[in-house]
């Protein structure tokens, strides 16, 4: 989320939202970055985000940043946290299986950016089928290749989020895909398996039979 694009000497700090935990933070701040963490404990990360993210720019405004860099966990692939106007930015690697382009929703298919990660313990071949992969799944993303360890492909990618859009607030901003649909029992903090105990938002798959077998229907 750029505050101020353009700017050489950036000041960049980072929000990480994650789920029971993070030690993340302890990394940035040994590098000197402004950071601040969120846990969502038994809510899905990517809702808690959506419910915290005025408040993270908040944040990044008190802190006069010129860049805010804010990491979801994106634990199932599904949630879309990106939002219309800002620099999407998606991190998948090379290990994660040559069909997992497909598998991913919106977070892969709506980024601006693709960065991809641990290509050099793949083969170049491998790195190229795994590129055209994620090429099907998302036709304008800019795609990068990025070494972590050796910070190969760091400076480009860096290039391309010192120039995200400036943005004034976050506030009327919208997603650019809708959250997936949530608020059953087990949401609700139900444990006991069966259908009689499954309420709300219910989806069944079809295995051959009828629902409900236990209750004699």
């Amino acid at each position: 989320l750029g505050f101020r694009a353009g700017v050489e000497a950036c000041k960049v700090g980072i929000a990480k939202f994650d789920s029971l935990s993070t030690s993340d933070d302890k990394l940035y701040e040994q590098k000197g970055f402004p950071v601040a963490t969120g846990l969502s404990g038994a809510l899905c990360p990517d809702h808690y985000f959506v419910s915290n993210i005025e408040d993270c720019w908040a944040w990044g405004q008190r802190q006069q940043l010129d860049l805010l860099i804010s990491e979801s966990a994106g634990l199932c692939n599904r949630c879309s946290p990106h939002l219309r106007g800002a620099l999407a930015l998606c991190v998948i690697d090379n290990l994660m299986g040559i069909d997992a382009p497909e598998k991913i929703g919106p977070m892969l298919r709506l980024a601006d950016v693709v960065a991809v990660t641990k290509g050099d313990l793949v083969s170049q071949a491998e790195r190229e089928v795994y590129r055209y992969r994620i090429r099907q799944m998302n036709h304008r993303a800019v795609i990068r290749h990025v070494n972590g360890l050796t910070g190969q492909g760091c400076a480009e990618l860096a290039s391309i989020m010192a120039v995200a859009p400036d943005i004034a607030s976050v506030t009327d901003m919208r997603l650019r895909f809708a959250m997936p649909a949530a608020i059953c029992s087990y949401c609700l903090s139900e444990m006991r398996i069966g259908v009689r105990y499954q309420k709300g938002n219910v989806k069944k798959a079809d295995f051959g039979g009828s629902h409900g077998a236990e209750n004699g229907e």
